[in-house]
């Protein structure tokens, strides 16, 4: 149900049952349905479809099963200024008890916000975000973490505005004033913008490093030299860390399609290196976990095959279904037609991690519906959607274009995602940077302007042309170091 964009909340016994009495609210017009379930005046059930903003206080009443017969009357209507109503509703942070959950994403209680602030002298919510991980996730906690924010620090408290928040602690500059004086003022090192734009410290941190880098490489493609020690270690060590230390590798399969061939070096590679996990991914892919990282070179070497980008701010893969080629109900080619863009885009970094799928009918087995790019083939040709997200909270891809070619296919993805690449903060997903710019905008500069469109997917192909294939580089000795391991003392 998420899915398809309806909000839907249930804890307990929700369906009743002996010894229980409902509270319902039904809303047919307006698409809201509340069913509170109690036993001996105490909740322990609920069922919240259409509203679901009451949901975590009910669960709260629930898992303390407190007695709610002095607020049996009011207790369909919820808590008051529940949700994200930001720093205007402080009452409702004050009453809550310590123990309460605020982030269920990340398991973050009042209590261990409210130290924090106290102790670690905490004023804003990247602060808050930064030092407990509370509403750094999903995000629909925020409005209650300001409120706790604001009844914790008073008047010294003072929220951000989205549009001028600063890139970092280092500036006063947002992120789109950055891009612009790049781009304006050719700026081509991290050093040259960080002078220009007068930084206050002298080599940046850990967050606007990054994000300059990203900059830079996007803005003057082949002239601005990408910084390997500004990147996060995924992307310097070419392979995805795991929480023991060692890595995984993901060799790339176009589409989602493989050979024999492939499928035995990749046993061949698991047993000589003593891989301990293979895994078939939910991107159609086969996960190498637990390499070490003195194993890289040799495990790129052997495999013969690009690893991925299962590390990387990049195109991660396209996800496909088998279309026509071999489908009963398939009316495109949805196999090759992902292959194609995945041959055309794999070289491609941006601003976050991107995901594509291509789907050869409206039945979207390749759930094209919650990609950054969704492409779905229709009987007259394809339908694309873009800015879907099936993370932590997942988003519906929005309608964007039906073409007719596969030529037309390539062209309007990769003109969104120049799009993206050249306006969006270092950081957002197609789905922030779509939230933020809005759709209007996004069809106005690729749908309406064909020119214009075709400038994007030209500055596109230009960009990605040449660019080297890391592991390739790597394997055949380059940067070496970075894989040896120090030599125990003596």
């Amino acid at each position: 149900l998420k899915v398809t964009g309806i909000d839907l909340f249930s804890a307990g016994e929700f369906s009743g049952g002996a010894g229980t009495e409902d509270i319902v609210l039904n809303d047919a017009l307006g698409g809201v349905y509340k069913r509170i379930v109690l036993r001996e005046n105490r909740i322990v059930g609920a069922v919240l479809y259409g509203d679901t903003a009451d949901g975590s206080w009910y669960y709260q009443l629930l898992r303390d099963k407190q007695n709610v017969a002095e607020i049996r009357d009011h207790l369909m209507f919820g808590q008051n200024h529940l949700g994200n109503t930001g720093h205007q509703g402080q009452s409702r942070a004050v009453a809550m008890a310590d123990a309460m959950e605020v982030c269920g994403c990340n398991g973050v209680p009042k209590g261990a916000i409210v130290r924090a602030i106290k102790e670690k002298g905490l004023f804003t919510l990247e602060d808050v975000r930064r030092h407990t991980k509370a509403s750094s996730s999903c995000g629909s906690c925020t409005g209650l973490v300001e409120q706790i924010l604001a009844s914790t620090v008073g008047g010294a408290y003072q929220p951000q505005a989205a549009k001028t928040k600063p890139l970092c602690a280092c500036t006063d500059h947002t992120h789109e004033e950055v891009r612009k004086a790049i781009r304006e003022h050719r700026l081509l090192t991290i050093s040259a913008a960080m002078r220009f734009l007068e930084w206050r410290t002298p080599n940046g941190c850990a967050s606007c490093r990054p994000a300059i880098n990203y900059y830079l490489i996007c803005a003057w493609p082949h002239e601005a030299k990408d910084d390997p020690q500004s990147r996060f270690i995924n992307e310097r060590a070419h392979a995805n860390i795991q929480k023991d230390g060692t890595f995984s590798v993901v060799p790339r399969m176009f589409g989602g399609v493989t050979s024999p061939d492939q499928l035995r070096r990749i046993a061949d590679v698991a047993d000589k290196y003593k891989i301990p996990t293979v895994k078939v991914t939910g991107a159609q892919r086969i996960d190498l976990l637990g390499v070490k990282k003195e194993d890289l070179p040799g495990v790129w070497r052997d495999l013969d095959m690009p690893s991925g980008h299962a590390y990387a701010k990049a195109l991660r893969t396209v996800k496909t279904c088998v279309g026509s080629e071999w489908c009963r109900f398939g009316v495109q080619d949805s196999t090759n037609m992902g292959i194609e863009l995945e041959r055309a885009l794999w070289r491609m970094y941006a601003p976050h991690k991107v995901k594509m799928a291509v789907s050869g009918c409206p039945r979207n087995c390749a759930e094209s519906g919650i990609k950054d790019v969704g492409v779905i083939g229709v009987d007259s040709g394809w339908e694309i959607y873009v800015a879907g997200n099936g993370g932590i909270k997942t988003e519906v891809a929005q309608f964007l274009v039906k073409v007719k070619t596969r030529e037309e296919v390539l062209e309007y993805a990769g003109a969104f995602l120049q799009l993206y690449r050249e306006e969006a903060r270092y950081l957002d997903r197609t789905v922030h940077y779509v939230r933020r710019v809005g759709l209007d905008h996004i069809k106005k500069r690729i749908v309406e302007d064909a020119d214009n469109r075709k400038a994007l997917w030209a500055r596109l192909q230009y960009a990605i042309e040449g660019e080297p294939d890391p592991w390739k580089e790597r394997a055949a000795g380059k940067e070496v170091r970075e894989y040896e391991t120090l030599a125990e003392p003596a």
